[in-house]
């Protein structure tokens, strides 16, 4: 592989900075790829220092240069902000005013980071490979090439990556996939990298999403249990996601949680815990990274969110991409807009796809 060029996507975080280093020590001809995806016609100053996108994205560009020089490779930012505007944004505050909860990294993976930018890369600096800091691997099997989870598996973040297509495997590149955080850092120091005790960066808005919507018209409504009965006023939509228990402003003898978010109705309703658990789901945008056998029943470990502990269940392929998801034993809290990862037992990422309800 010496010598073969690749863009390694740096987001100013010693994730990424450590994975560009590994792969230069390796003899790879490495360049940093960086999106510019703040769209400065969203107006608000709010600064956000934990999130990926907004008025603090001047921070990440200055540590990306740094990052550059410090390794002695070339870097090139791409002004991604129109297709992140109309990929991402949009698409986010889509689905919260639909009373849907999206999940905006699994869609930017698949749409900016390894679609677009890499597109970019390749056509403007002949780079034929693509890397990123993800914690996951790529498997390669008798020519055919897998996505499988990190081998540690508390950092593994394969479930953002379902998404991919299956052709593109080939092209990328995980470098931390067998490493530990704390291995990471080390190997910062060791590159003497200006980051390698820099915090872990968050999510897409750091949890202060509401901003996006500031143009909006939000509107309050009533908060009802499942026979319609009002039991408060709800700030908007928006502020909501099924199994959450904090900020509903009421009260009750037992604990209530967001269990169905009606935009027609412009009504939040909840219930008691022991309601939020469905017995399985239904799903559209299939992807698949894997050949499935059996595509009216096989069997499969399944993940409805990051923090969710995978759970054995049976999975049906339907037509249009649609796919249906029985699970062993019932899940909490399934969430209409958020991904579902299915993968083998083995840690090989099967595919994925986007969740309509739970049943």
């Amino acid at each position: 592989m010496t010598g073969k060029k690749v863009a390694v996507g740096l987001s100013g975080g010693v994730d990424s900075a450590v994975s560009a280093a590994l792969l230069k020590e390796q003899g790879y001809d490495v360049i940093g790829v960086t999106m510019a995806n703040w769209d400065k016609s969203l107006h608000f100053d709010t600064p956000i220092p934990d999130s990926c996108y907004g008025p603090c994205e001047g921070e990440s560009l200055e540590a990306v240069a740094t990052i550059a020089e410090v390794l002695d490779i070339p870097y090139k930012i791409f002004d991604l902000s129109d297709a992140y505007r109309d990929n991402i944004i949009s698409y986010f505050k889509r689905e919260y005013m639909c009373g849907r909860t999206p999940n905006p990294c699994v869609r930017c993976n698949f749409k900016m980071k390894f679609g677009l930018l890499f597109e970019k890369a390749r056509a403007e600096l002949g780079t034929e490979l693509f890397a990123t800091g993800h914690y996951a691997r790529i498997i390669e099997e008798n020519g055919r090439f897998y996505l499988a989870k990190a081998l540690n598996t508390a950092k593994d973040q394969s479930y953002f990556l379902q998404m991919l297509k299956r052709d593109w495997l080939r092209h990328i590149i995980f470098p931390l996939g067998e490493m530990t955080k704390d291995e990471v850092r080390a190997t910062a120091k060791k590159f003497a990298l200006p980051v390698a005790e820099k915090e872990e960066s968050q999510d897409f808005m750091g949890g202060k999403h509401a901003v996006l919507f500031e143009d909006e018209p939000i509107k309050e409504g009533n908060i009802v249990d499942e026979n319609g009965k009002i039991l408060g006023r709800h700030k908007g939509i928006i502020h909501y996601t099924i199994g959450q228990r904090k900020g509903l402003g009421i009260s009750n003898p037992k604990p209530l949680f967001v269990l169905k978010i009606d935009a027609e109705k412009n009504e939040v309703v909840v219930t008691e815990k022991e309601h939020l658990f469905s017995n399985g789901l239904e799903g559209a945008e299939l992807n698949l990274l894997d050949d499935i056998e059996n595509p009216n029943e096989f069997k499969a470990l399944v993940k409805i969110r990051q923090k969710h502990k995978e759970c054995p269940a049976t999975v049906s392929i339907l037509e249009g991409g649609r796919f249906k998801v029985v699970f062993e034993t019932p899940q909490l809290s399934v969430t209409p807009g958020q991904a579902v990862a299915i993968y083998r037992e083995d840690g090989i990422l099967i595919g994925g796809g986007i969740i309509e309800e739970g049943i």
